[in-house]
């Protein structure tokens, strides 16, 4: 347990874990290798400590893209700016069921520099369906004339299962707009919130699982 003075920070910040729990039986891609935490010393067998082998790919769960995922000659996740995702954030609830398209995203009115969380009826699923809401190949398009600097989605991926998965990365990836996927959006409220989000710092990997925080900006 937290010391009290820690739990009462804690309160006062009001920071939301918008992470998904890594352990056994979580939802992977499918046909990607499952995640896997095991004891391999454990106090109560007879051992000084615990200690626990994790087994995972670079995009299990909460993680980010980096540009090498899906480009040959792409910067590797430990060449992002830890400022891409630190910052002021902008959550977007979409209300397409299908896909984030251009028709929706307009009336928003998206802004150069901004970091966009888009929360779909993907946050209120617990397992992995096909028909995920993803980006749009147009919409990933207007994203980038609009010079964002990173977009995260409440899904394994931004882009579609039966979808250009690969276009709709690269349009991003290419124009350095960096991904959050596996994000859980279900408990928080569309708005402007402060962000922190952090991917493991693994070099030449293309990716990172991470850890999201995020906390209502002052009105």
């Amino acid at each position: 347990m937290l010391p009290k003075k820690c739990r009462m920070n804690s309160r006062i910040n009001n920071w939301i874990d918008i992470s998904i729990e890594n352990k056994n039986g979580m939802t992977v891609w499918p046909g990607d290798p499952e995640f896997s935490l095991k004891r391999i010393h454990e106090i109560d067998k007879g051992d000084i400590l615990n200690l626990s082998l994790i087994t995972m790919t670079s995009h299990t769960g909460t993680h980010m893209d980096a540009p090498l995922h899906w480009i040959r000659d792409g910067k590797s996740i430990d060449e992002m700016p830890i400022s891409i995702t630190a910052g002021p954030a902008r959550v977007i609830e979409i209300k397409d069921h299908e896909s984030i398209k251009v028709s929706e995203l307009k009336d928003y009115g998206l802004k150069k520099g901004q970091r966009i969380l888009f929360k779909t009826r993907n946050s209120h699923k617990d397992k992995f369906t096909e028909d995920f809401v993803y980006i749009s190949v147009e919409a990933a398009e207007l994203i980038v004339q609009t010079g964002a600097l990173m977009v995260g989605i409440d899904a394994l991926s931004v882009g579609g299962f039966h979808a250009d998965g690969k276009l709709i990365h690269t349009t991003l990836l290419e124009a350095g707009v960096w991904i959050i996927e596996g994000l859980g959006l279900s408990q928080v409220e569309a708005g402007d919130y402060e962000l922190i989000c952090l991917p493991l710092k693994l070099t030449g990997c293309d990716g990172a699982p991470s850890r999201a925080i995020i906390r209502k900006l002052a009105e």
